[in-house]
This record gives structure tokens, C-alpha cells and sequence, in this order.
């Protein structure tokens, strides 16, 4: 009796661990790139550019798992992850340059801006060992161009014709 009582639970944990898994994701996709900008209160005013793009095999229900990552001015690039429930979004990367580990860890609040656009106001905080600091930015998705191609026409026309003379 004993063995089946086991048996019977642990395939309702079988069960339970499937139908978790096979949940699709449900919320907003916030993937895109976003121009960034800050107020740090020992750099002072910044700009930087961020990426979220949505970790599909992750993401269920209503919570999105991104990887994320900001680039500088001075092109150093943050590695980090994100995920959202709704319209709230918790952020975090690694500051590190190698000799130590420090994190930065953001809460931000996600609205519409468009049809097709987010926008988003990080509140973070970056400890150290002189107590840290904190800021927050204010990330608005870039507009995304499409590029189309030329026909072979007007590429033809647009060919400068050689020089006479």
C-alpha cells in the first residue's frame, strides 16, 4: 500500500512538473533596444543603450525572462538578465572588471508608448565597498527602420556614368 501510495505521488509530480513546462508565455514581449537616460548620484547624468530580448524556453505564464545587457558611451558592455511579471520588470548584471564581483540590481516600470513601442524608468541600486550608489534611468525602445532593397532599375540609374574627357 505503501509503494503505491509513493508511486501514485510521484506521478502527480510527474503530472504537475509537465503541465508547468508546457505553460506558454503569456505577457508582453518587451524585446527590443532602448536609449537610455540616467542619473547616477556619484557620476551624475549618463547615457547608455539597452537590450532586452525574451528567453522563449524560459518565459511562462505571465512572467518574461530576458537576457539583458547596456552598452556605454565608452562601448563596455554589462551582461546581465531580466525578468518581468506584467508591467513590473527586475534587472541585474555584473560590473565586474575581472578582480571582483559587483552587481547592479534594478526594479522598473514598464508602459506602452506606441502601438508597437515600450518605455521603461529603472530605479537601481550598485553596491561597494564604500557603501554604493544609486540612480535611475528613464529607456525608451528605438524606433525599429526597415531596410528595403533597391530595384535593379534604380540601382542601374543611381551608377554615376563614367567621365568624359
Amino acid at each position: 500500500m505503501k509503494n503505491l501510495t509513493l508511486i501514485a505521488f510521484c506521478l502527480l509530480c510527474i503530472n504537475i512538473g509537465v503541465a508547468r513546462s508546457e505553460e506558454q508565455f503569456a505577457g508582453p514581449d518587451f524585446t527590443g533596444v532602448y536609449s537610455c537616460k540616467g542619473q547616477n548620484n556619484k557620476v551624475g547624468e549618463y547615457e547608455v543603450v539597452a537590450r532586452l530580448k525574451l528567453n522563449k524556453v524560459s518565459s511562462h505564464g505571465d512572467f518574461g525572462v530576458y537576457d539583458f545587457n547596456t552598452e556605454t558611451e565608452n562601448s563596455l558592455v554589462y551582461k546581465g538578465q531580466a525578468i518581468a511579471n506584467g508591467y513590473k520588470l527586475a534587472l541585474t548584471f555584473n560590473l565586474s572588471d575581472g578582480r571582483s564581483a559587483e552587481y547592479s540590481t534594478g526594479i522598473a516600470d514598464i508602459q506602452k508608448v506606441s502601438n508597437t513601442r515600450w518605455a521603461y524608468t529603472n530605479h537601481y541600486y550598485e553596491p561597494d565597498e564604500n557603501g554604493g550608489d544609486y540612480g535611475s534611468e528613464y529607456c525608451v525602445m528605438k524606433k525599429v527602420v526597415k531596410v528595403t532593397k533597391l530595384s535593379k532599375k534604380i540601382r542601374k540609374s543611381s551608377v554615376a556614368p563614367p567621365a568624359v574627357g
